[in-house]
């Protein structure tokens, strides 16, 4: 007998083990369930109220809804409701039609029966409409729903009879305030989920809203991602890893490409379509914006096809959030450039042609014009219009000179201007000896002020040597007699700097930044624009800098005088 208890009292003790084993497990598995919950909620919560923070309440939406319906349908009144825990209708925006009309005495009894009809809405999750007899209105109950889920009810009262053709419109419009509804009901809910939430109905809704909004802002991306399909221009988006996410029809047409074979494509591979002589190594591309942030862009020229295209890759990055600026995809946009770049190959061929057709008049009046000047038979009047005629042309040689200098440069490519070793202080000194008998016409002294062991750059000499005589050429110009304009070299860092200074007229405050433009010309108080300038000289000086890979300046004050200078990269 006393070993059957002693039998029984073990067989306890192992069953109650095993028990408080399994209870032990058990919560060892349910702690690590909460445990992972916590980390889905907070992440569910953070991202939704992140992705919230730069949305309009619901309110400002929901009433800029409500206009864009009504110019499709002829709204006397729209209410929306928002379904409430209890299964109730709160009202939150409310639109009336702004043409008056009389007083409806059943407006009380039609009020009724369109609450009716909101209720059998939000019960059957279809819409529901009710046609008054004699009267040519309708009323129209539309569910607003979101993910199956009804967020509230429109209700809309119509001055004509309801078409079924427009059912589908309406339940599209229905389903954009369900998400408008579902965000600012997920912003403004004052309940937080707390460490108790795995075991709380409450927390449970919380953690569904949250999901909710989420796919809302998902549809949205979607309808914003979808305008891709309808620009000219060919865009594509890849992830981090090189998948594609988006590549619209323009880009496929571009690359010559199907929807099946993008689908089987990688970033490298769509790059791999556009490679030319230029743009023969994808992947460095993209190896340096990653590294640098700062986006490649090429221009294409596919003879084969007389198309050229412009490729730019950009790094995406996040603009919210405590990750913002952080890389998360590569765009890539190409344009086709063949009709602007054909464009502009016809106007300047055509404007060297008349330019070119120009000079050989003028030549001939300018020629003819001299002759007649040093003729001593010609009468003292007509000496002075033949002087006219021959200060004219030649004023306007040089503009058609200036202007085909301008036009060529730019046709040229970097690449294609001539450089070589060049000293820029011996450019200077050739330049001043060559304008000195123009500078002493006006009585005005020109100086050199060059620097010691001025290193190299590599530039065209004629181009260099025309913009030094362009700047110099402005200052005597614009200097008044009896002053010095004074030119100087000297050696920056990386850079050799030229600089003309005058002590002339100077440049107004807002005429500075226009005086490098084109055909722009300074007008000074109290005197009248100078009908002789071109407006191109200083324009060429930027140009030809520029394409030098250097940069201009100019440091003035009106009445004391400017201060015109360029740098160039120094060999």
């Amino acid at each position: 007998m006393g070993y059957a208890l002693l039998d029984l009292d073990a067989i306890a003790c192992a069953c109650l083990f095993i028990l408080s084993s399994i209870l032990s497990l058990l919560l060892i598995h349910v702690n690590r369930l909460w445990s992972i919950d916590r980390k889905l909620v907070r992440s569910l919560l953070n991202s939704s109220t992140v992705t919230n923070a730069s949305i309009v309440d619901a309110n400002g939406r929901l009433a800029s809804g409500l206009k864009l319906l009504n110019t499709v349908l002829p709204l006397s009144e729209a209410v929306v409701f928002r379904c409430d825990d209890s299964e109730g209708l709160q009202t939150v925006v409310r639109y009336k039609s702004p043409v008056p009309n009389p007083q409806d005495p059943r407006r009380n009894a039609v009020w009724r029966e369109g609450i009716k009809l909101c209720q059998q809405a939000a019960t059957t999750g279809k819409l529901a409409t009710q046609t008054t007899s004699g009267q040519n209105s309708s009323t129209v109950a539309v569910p607003l729903l979101h993910e199956s889920e009804t967020a509230g009810v429109l209700l809309i009262r119509l001055a004509s009879e309801f078409s079924t053709d427009d059912t589908s419109l309406l339940l599209a419009v229905g389903s954009q305030f369900a998400r408008n509804l579902e965000r600012e009901s997920f912003t403004h809910d004052a309940v937080r989920t707390a460490a108790l939430s795995f075991f709380s109905q409450t927390g449970s809704r919380r953690k569904l809203d949250a999901l909710n909004v989420l796919k809302a802002v998902t549809v949205e991306q979607r309808c914003e991602a979808s305008t891709l399909t309808h620009i000219d221009e060919g865009v594509a988006i890849a992830y981090l890893d090189g998948t594609l996410a988006i590549v619209n029809p323009t880009l496929m047409t571009f690359a010559g490409l199907t929807h099946e074979q993008v689908t089987k494509m990688d970033l490298f591979d769509l790059l791999n379509k556009f490679r030319t002589d230029v743009f023969d190594e994808p992947e460095i591309a993209v190896r340096r914006v990653l590294q640098t942030g700062v986006e490649y862009e090429g221009e294409l020229n596919f003879e084969a096809k007389s198309q050229i295209l412009n490729l730019r890759i950009s790094l995406l990055r996040e603009r919210d959030g405590k990750n913002a600026d952080e890389p998360i995809g590569i765009a890539l946009y190409v344009k086709d450039l063949t009709a602007t770049k054909e464009y502009e190959k016809l106007k300047s061929d055509m404007i060297s042609l008349m330019s070119h057709e120009l000079r050989t008049p003028l030549t001939s009046i300018n020629g003819f014009a001299e002759l007649l000047t040093a003729d001593e038979h010609i009468p003292a009047q007509a000496r002075e219009f033949v002087s006219i005629i021959a200060n004219e042309s030649q004023r306007m040689s040089r503009m058609i000179n200036t202007f085909l200098s301008v036009t060529q440069l730019q046709r040229k490519d970097k690449q294609e201007v001539l450089k070589i070793p060049l000293r820029l202080d011996e450019v200077v000194r050739e330049t001043i000896t060559s304008l000195q008998p123009v500078a002493k016409k006006k009585r005005i002294r020109l100086i050199e002020q060059p620097a010691h062991r001025i290193p190299p750059v590599a530039a065209d000499k004629g181009l260099i040597t025309q913009a030094v005589k362009n700047l110099l050429h402005n200052a005597i110009k614009y200097s008044p007699e009896r002053t010095t304009v004074t030119v100087s070299t000297a050696l920056e860092a990386e850079s050799v700097r030229v600089c003309v200074e005058d002590r002339g007229y100077g440049i107004p405050a807002e005429s500075k930044e226009r005086v490098w433009d084109k055909f722009y010309r300074v007008v000074r108080e109290g005197q009248e624009k100078d009908e002789e300038s071109t407006g191109l000289g200083l324009s060429f000086v930027r140009e030809v800098v520029e394409q030098h890979g250097g940069r201009v300046d100019l440091d003035s004050e009106e009445g004391r005088g400017s201060k015109f200078s360029f740098t160039l990269p120094r060999l």
